[in-house]
């Protein structure tokens, strides 16, 4: 499978009312959910001037934008590393209001807006969804899942394109730990409390083994599980495997 994670930066906030424009674009290219170290990365003349706000967050002014490549000249090269993939990017919608409204001046056939080549999926419903109430800015996600962020005293597209790769790949691939390494999560799960020991000589805990039935309603479950994929229930071969295992 093939994922690109992408990110801008822009002249502002609001592309359709205020005229807003892309700045930068940065994105890293996934394969197999492994960073295969090909990306793409431009800056963007936006032909118009970058309002105070914005420049406070990337840094980048109308001097340094001044004779860069006009979106226009790049938009071929970036649908073209972007076509057919998954693009993974950290509150899509902003993004993809640019995206889709540099595409729109374009006036492109059949290439209106970004998801007319690529599907897009938005990496923070998916860790709000991880972490419902709390964090999930990109530099909360980095202290959860212990990405270094070290570097981005700035905003910068490829940058931000690199860490949320490294983000998407750790929130995605299995729980690291109950709570991961966000003391504040923690704090908001648990509140501010001692930890409470057990006491020793406490009742042994009871074990209720299944019945025949329940044994035969599990195993014809499983049954319907063998059909219906290839590699047969993950379950019974864990099972049998134990079962071998077991003097």
């Amino acid at each position: 499978m093939r994922q690109v994670v992408l990110d801008t930066e822009t002249t502002g906030l609001e592309p359709e009312q205020g005229g807003h424009r892309v700045i930068e674009l940065g994105a890293v290219e996934i394969v197999d959910r492994k960073i295969t170290g090909r990306h793409l990365q431009h800056y963007v003349d936006p032909e118009r001037e970058i309002d105070d706000a914005a420049f406070d967050v990337h840094g980048l002014d109308a001097e340094f934008l001044a004779g860069k490549p006009k979106f226009r000249e790049i938009a071929d090269e970036f649908l073209a590393f972007v076509e057919d993939a998954e693009v993974i990017i950290h509150n899509a919608p902003f993004d993809l209001a640019f995206l889709d409204y540099e595409l729109s001046l374009l006036e492109r056939r059949g290439t209106s807006k970004l998801t007319d080549v690529c599907t897009v999926t938005d990496s923070l419903a998916l860790a709000r969804r991880k972490h419902p109430g709390q964090k999930n800015g990109l530099n909360a996600l980095c202290r959860r899942y212990e990405v270094d962020n070290s570097r981005r005293d700035l905003h910068g597209a490829l940058l931000d394109a690199e860490i949320l790769a490294d983000v998407y790949l750790r929130m995605t691939g299995g729980q690291m730990s109950l709570f991961g390494n966000d003391e504040d999560a923690l704090t908001e799960t648990l509140g501010a409390r001692e930890i409470t020991r057990l006491p020793a000589d406490r009742p042994a805990i009871a074990v209720v083994m299944a019945s025949a039935e329940e044994i035969a309603v599990h195993e014809a479950y499983l049954d319907t599980l063998d059909a219906s994929t290839e590699t047969g229930a993950v379950w019974r071969r864990a099972g049998n495997a134990l079962r071998a295992r077991t003097p």
